[in-house]
């Protein structure tokens, strides 16, 4: 059943449900006849007893004695009896015979009784005690059921041959509603097999109802939307991701062919290598930074968090940068006011994305790098400044997306991922990361987490 097509299965359902309407309006009419019919049938059988029973007790004793009261009729017919069973005026229908058993005789001699009886025909009979000549006779009168089972008979055939044709009706009536409210379905499926990775922009057709047939193709074409963008951004990555990975690649090369083609002194082959390293920590460092793009991009990060403090934290990463901001004559040092209690955070991603905000700090501004906590708004905000000429005012826009650079040329600098890696732990945190230049004082990069 689960494997018949929709439409196939929703008018078999309203077939089933149909043919169960029908049979109990069958029923119901049939039975409904069938009351109205034994109705009429006992009203008019106590009529003609009220009748009877009227003659019989105001007649002649002589007309009684030789059965001269009840009158015969081809549908109708009666008998006088006694209480015992002696018949003492009778129509042709029923003979010579009492219509009545010994249990019907008693019953009738306590008060009016309907009883049915095969004479040739089915007939219903009512019997009613009634006095006359000083004695208690019963008085029966009765009628043919052959019109009533005639005209029962004729109904249930008229049910039994137009109930398979309207349920036939009704069912090519269900088909064709089906089909027609899944035609908008059939529609969508034929416009979805149309697109592919070539044509990402087609959109599924959506009817002109308020529906829920025009709900579920905007639905899908929201999410068609959402994989355009998805697919244009993993394009872009790869592009990127190939060029950055083109640059050192074809870098370290031609290093290494010159040293073995020129390199005959030791000092030539020791400045080959230790460019080739320098080019080799470059390409591991990418290659990093694009498995965290990539995770993310997959799953979201994993996050083993912690109670970190704020201080501790901001204090761990200074530390980490003292000797090299020393060489180049600067320093990284915690702001006095930071006093912003602790956090539940992965320690590990959070400090990975400061050293990077660090590292641009020190490579790309100058003076002292600050690092301060503030909270605010129930959030905390973990500020990287420095006193440099900040960022240019078109980069601002950009400065978190993915291979973003100041600079156009892609040379020995970055790998353009440094910050987007920031910004994505910040989301992955339920935070955010941001930029801005201080108006001639150098820039503030910092990212706001949630407060423990």
């Amino acid at each position: 059943m689960s494997r018949l097509p929709i439409r196939i299965r929703v008018t078999l359902a309203f077939a089933a449900a149909m043919a169960l309407l029908l049979a109990a309006l069958g029923v119901f009419v049939y039975s409904h006849v069938e009351a109205q019919l034994d109705e009429t049938i006992d009203q008019g059988l106590r009529d003609r007893i009220a009748e009877a029973t009227t003659v019989v007790a105001s007649s002649d004793p002589d007309e009684l004695r030789e059965g001269r009261l009840l009158a015969e009729g081809e549908e109708s017919f009666g008998q006088i009896l006694t209480p015992d069973g002696e018949v003492l005026d009778t129509t042709r229908q029923l003979g010579d015979r009492p219509a009545l058993g010994p249990a019907d005789l008693r019953a009738a001699s306590a008060g009016p009784v309907y009883v049915e009886r095969e004479l040739g025909d089915p007939a219903r009979l009512l019997a009613a005690p009634v006095s006359a000549e000083r004695r208690e006779l019963i008085v029966v009168v009765g009628a043919a059921l052959d019109d009533r089972d005639e005209a029962l008979s004729s109904l249930a055939a008229v049910l039994a041959i137009g109930g398979p044709i309207a349920l036939l009706l009704a069912s090519l009536a269900g088909y064709a509603a089906a089909t027609a409210a899944l035609r908008p379905v059939e529609s969508m499926r034929r416009r979805a097999a149309e697109i592919s990775a070539e044509r990402p922009d087609e959109r599924l057709p959506v009817g002109g109802a308020d529906d829920e047939l025009r709900r579920l193709g905007e639905t899908l074409n929201a999410m068609l939307v959402r994989l355009e963008g998805a697919l244009e951004r993993e394009r872009r990555f790869v592009d990127d991701a190939s060029h950055e990975l083109r640059t050192p690649l074809a870098l370290h090369k031609t290093e290494l062919e010159l040293a073995l083609r020129h390199g005959t002194e030791a000092s030539q082959l020791r400045d080959a290598i230790g460019s080739a390293i320098e080019e080799v920590d470059r390409l591991i460092q990418l290659a990093e930074d694009l498995l965290v793009v990539a995770r993310s991009d997959e799953r979201g990060l994993e996050l083993r968090r912690q109670p970190t403090d704020t201080g501790e934290l901001l204090a761990a990463v200074a530390t980490r940068f003292e000797a090299r901001a020393a060489q180049a004559g600067r320093r990284v040092v915690v702001a006095a006011s930071t006093d912003a209690g602790s956090l539940s955070v992965d320690r590990v991603r959070v400090e990975q994305a400061l050293t990077n905000v660090v590292d641009n700090a020190l490579r790309h501004g100058a003076g002292d790098v600050t690092l301060e906590g503030r909270r605010a708004n129930g959030r905390v905000e973990l500020h990287v400044s420095d006193s440099g000429p900040g960022f240019p005012s078109e980069f601002l826009e950009h400065a978190f997306e993915r291979f973003s650079r100041a600079d156009a040329a892609r040379g020995r600098g970055g790998t353009g991922l440094g910050l987007a890696i920031v910004e994505t732990i910040a989301a992955a945190h339920g935070g955010s990361a941001h930029a801005v230049n201080r108006g001639g004082a150098g820039a503030d990069v910092w990212i706001e987490l949630p407060a423990r």
